[in-house]
């Protein structure tokens, strides 16, 4: 006991999960709860993914830090691009053009010079100028099961050939790109070039070579213009292109990594791009181990940049601006440790382990308190502790839809009466379903009914009045407020359900709803809606199945109620409206319109609306079509979740944004008043161990008399 006891003594905390050195040094903590399936920029879509490669790709542009609304500036372009417009005739169009006039758009993009990759075998080189790790023997292989065991590293410039060559990657077909069909229906020559390399792959794949070689394949509509300049040439106007630009899709990608992670007896070793990023940014992954921890490491050959000097008076107030113009990034490293469970996460956020935390519905009350106008405050607990609290209403949506090709709460497009009567159905459910009660009671308030399908910050949202859903609430009191279940209840009525009966079965009338829904969580929420539909005096029907069937039953439109949610690509509001778009339907054209909604007035109000700038003329379009899918009712709109997170004090420049991903680079650690906190925070209690020492020091004297006895007699 008394060897265990002084082995803990020494400089606490005794329980601190990380080196003790490394608790001082400007090394951010954090946690992830699943494992990056894919970080290659081709394929990866997911926010979990690019929460790390966004960190070591960079795209040619990026988002500001701190100007709202959200704007775009360069990150390795030296300016914005240069946009050309042109007629059908080829002819030069001014900037003011008529959308309905151009034919086609140019981007040319130039690069900075002098920008270098992370240090990779990729580049590695023998004395005879030949690539060290290319092509590699089985031989050569053994023993090699991570990128750390290839030892010798090089690196290269960055050229406008790289980015060229990563847009090849999006149209080349095993590649599996999410977006390319997106890009096929805009840039030029994308689909005959994905026709072209795949053919040319399957010819490889026969003959045995795993690598495409796509340098020799020309894409019409993007060109090498000089060693640091190229263009991109669409078929269309599509202002919304340049978002996009912003994206790890369009970050660079040196043929040299694809074709060493291409090599035989790499992929089952998992040596590829989706394991091993290869970037120029500020940060490298220098540890994947998904079942432990993921390490990013400062880049040392990155080309610098400084924090922004641009902010709001209310930025300056919050100290946003105190590191402006220094060079970035602020800290040396990024560790993130496996947190499959939230509890033991947020107790080592309590404890000082990690810097940042979000908010789980057990840990809620313990963190945020509501005041009564439903503002949300930190508990006295987390004030004494310094921590700070983060809130964004995101741009993001959570629907619940009805699948319009449904007989039942869809309609024959070709009888005025059904499509009335179902309009009434899903206007009467819209009444009915409670988003606010939703939102308090599974969210603990953390989110905002949607009136309409564009999110706050979305340019085309309404505020105040003229922003309610007439639909489903009246303006009262300066404030909106649900319309009655009487009001519903005559809809139904009228649609042809008096009381919720179904008059071709003199019974309720049933509806189905499709879920994926799982886990603890879900038998209440699902339990909610079922309760939500019988106000109405309807029965709701729950078919809960895993994601994947649930996907199946979308694509074929045999669902007939769901629940869907969106994520903003880019803060435009074709973003959201798309989700509602005829030719972009689920069943018949493999679209993101899941609820399958299709009026012939929305669909050409969408197709003069992508094209438009924002002003007077693009908000009216938007306004009418609004109020189309507000009277329509395809959607029940739900909310708009609102982010919370937390911070510890010692954790610099927190400002949540909503559409950049490559924010780490902005952080800043105060690592000295972190390892005093977590000193504070983490006292050793040893008082039991000292008094279990005495139980068991007195419990052991009579044993000692006793041998001392015997021994005693013995002599004797």
């Amino acid at each position: 006991m008394v060897v265990l006891l002084l082995a803990g003594c020494g400089e606490p905390p005794w329980n601190n999960p990380y080196p003790s050195q490394d608790t001082s040094r400007p090394i951010f903590f954090s946690s992830f709860s699943e494992r990056p399936k894919y970080l290659d920029p081709a394929r990866s879509y997911s926010s979990n993914e690019w929460a790390f490669i966004s960190q070591i790709y960079e795209p040619p542009l990026q988002y500001h830090y701190l100007k709202r609304p959200y704007t775009l500036v360069p990150l390795t372009a030296t300016s914005m691009p240069e946009i050309r417009r042109y007629d059908r005739q080829g002819n030069l169009l001014p900037e003011d053009a008529d959308p309905e006039q151009v034919a086609s758009t140019e981007y040319r993009l130039h690069i900075q010079p002098g920008i270098r990759y992370q240090p990779h075998p990729a580049f590695a080189r023998k004395p005879d100028g030949s690539h060290r790790y290319w092509p590699l023997s089985e031989d050569e292989l053994k023993g090699r099961y991570t990128l750390q065991d290839f030892p010798q590293t090089g690196t290269r410039e960055l050229t406008a050939e790289d980015y060229v060559y990563q847009i090849k990657r999006l149209a080349f077909p095993p590649n599996h790109t999410p977006i390319a069909g997106l890009m096929a229906e805009h840039i030029e020559g994308f689909e005959d070039f994905a026709k072209r390399s795949g053919r040319l792959a399957e010819e490889n794949a026969k003959a045995g070579r795993l690598w495409t070689d796509l340098r020799p394949l020309d894409i019409a509509g993007v060109r090498v213009l000089d060693r640091y300049s190229y263009s991109i040439r669409l078929k269309d106007s599509y202002p919304q292109f340049i978002y996009w630009l912003a994206t790890n899709f369009f970050a660079p990608m040196p043929w040299e990594a694809e074709r060493f992670h291409a090599q035989p007896g790499m992929a089952e070793r998992n040596i590829t791009l989706h394991w091993y990023p290869v970037g120029t940014g500020p940060f490298m992954l220098t540890e994947n181990n998904p079942n432990l921890r993921m390490v990013l490491d400062r880049n040392p050959n990155f080309h610098g940049e400084r924090y922004p000097t641009e902010g709001s008076a209310a930025d300056r107030a919050k100290g946003l601006l105190d590191d402006a113009g220094k060079p970035m990034p602020f800290i040396e490293r990024a560790v993130y440790s496996l947190e499959k469970e939230a509890i033991p996460r947020w107790n080592k956020f309590l404890q000082g382990y990690y810097d940042n935390s979000g908010i789980a519905s057990d840990s809620f009350d313990q963190a945020v308190q509501l005041g009564a106008n439903g503002e949300a405050r930190l508990t006295p607990e987390m004030q004494k502790k310094g921590i700070a609290l983060d809130t964004a209403v995101e741009t993001s949506i959570y629907y619940m839809g009805f699948n319009m090709r449904d007989p039942v709460v869809g309609s024959r497009p070709e009888d005025p009466a059904d499509r009335a009567r179902a309009r009434k159905l899903r206007q009467a459910i819209a009444i009915a379903v409670d988003w606010e009660e939703f939102i308090s009671i599974f969210n603990n308030g953390r989110g905002q009914p949607a009136q309409g399908p564009l999110p706050p910050g979305i340019f085309g949202y309404r505020e105040g009045r003229e922003g309610v859903n007439p639909i489903v609430y009246r303006w009262e009191k300066s404030r909106p407020v649900r319309r009655s279940i009487e009001e519903a209840k005559r809809l139904m009525a009228e649609a042809g359900y008096p009381e919720g009966v179904d008059p071709a079965t003199g019974n309720a009338l049933v509806l189905y709803y499709d879920t994926a829904l799982s886990g603890p969580g879900s038998k209440s929420i699902l339990q909610w809606y079922v309760n939500q539909f019988r106000k109405l005096g309807i029965s709701l029907v729950v078919r809960a199945t895993d994601y994947n069937r649930f996907q199946e039953k979308m694509l074929k439109g045999t669902a007939q109620l769901f629940s869907w949610g969106w994520n903003a690509d880019y803060p435009d509001p074709e973003n959201f409206l798309f989700l509602l778009y005829g030719p972009n339907g689920k069943v018949e054209h493999h679209g993101e319109n899941a609820a399958n909604f299709r009026s012939t007035e929305f669909d050409a109000l969408f197709e003069r609306m992508k094209n438009l700038p924002n002003g007077p003329e693009r908000q009216q379009v938007i306004d009418r079509m609004v109020d189309i899918v507000r009277r329509e009712s395809p959607w029940l709109f739900g909310y708009f979740p609102k982010g919370f997170s937390l911070h510890q004090a010692w954790y610099g420049n927190p400002l949540p944004h909503l559409m950049a991903n490559n924010t780490l680079k902005y952080k800043r650690i105060d690592g000295v008043a972190r390892a005093q906190q977590q000193k504070a925070w983490n006292r050793p209690v040893t008082w039991p161990l000292w008094v279990l020492l005495a139980l068991l020091v007195v419990s052991a004297i009579p044993a000692i008399r006793d041998y001392r006895a015997r021994e005693r007699s013995r002599a004797r």
